[in-house]
């Protein structure tokens, strides 16, 4: 009876020593998961970051390369008349300025418009070829 009950005593003790030691490593697994996959966004994130500022550093880059361009431009003493006269209405004596105001957003929704109508002509178009066909069709029979 002795043997008996050592053995469930061990067994007592093994099964709680399991349970202990069990719970243990889970959070430890669970925390270390927790923070595995929190890094692994971090990095990804940076990444996105990362790509997004170079992309941001070559449209820069380029811009940096069309201002040295235009400022070039603009040592030119030619270049620089035309380009008074034309931005800030600036003439010649004898020269009239002449001002359109069209704008590309007047363009824009000129060729919208012009889309527009296409679409409603082609439609009334089918629709007038459609009904044509049916009353066709119904003298038939």
């Amino acid at each position: 009876m002795m043997v008996n009950d050592m053995k469930r005593r061990v067994a007592k003790v093994t099964k709680r020593r399991l349970t202990i030691f069990g719970t243990l490593s889970l959070i430890i697994i669970i925390y270390f998961s927790v923070n595995l996959v929190y890094h692994i966004y971090t990095i990804y994130d940076l990444k996105k970051q990362k790509n997004q500022l170079e992309i941001k550093y070559e449209e820069l880059v380029k811009e940096a390369e069309d201002l040295q361009i235009e400022i070039n431009k603009l040592n030119n003493s030619d270049y620089l008349a035309r380009y008074a006269r034309e931005k800030f209405s600036y003439s010649k004596e004898g020269e009239y300025i002449i001002k359109l105001n069209e704008t590309k957003s007047t363009i824009d929704a000129v060729e919208d418009s012009l889309n527009t109508n296409y679409v409603v002509l082609g439609l009334s178009g089918v629709i007038f070829i459609i009904f044509v066909y049916i009353i066709i069709k119904s003298k038939r029979k």
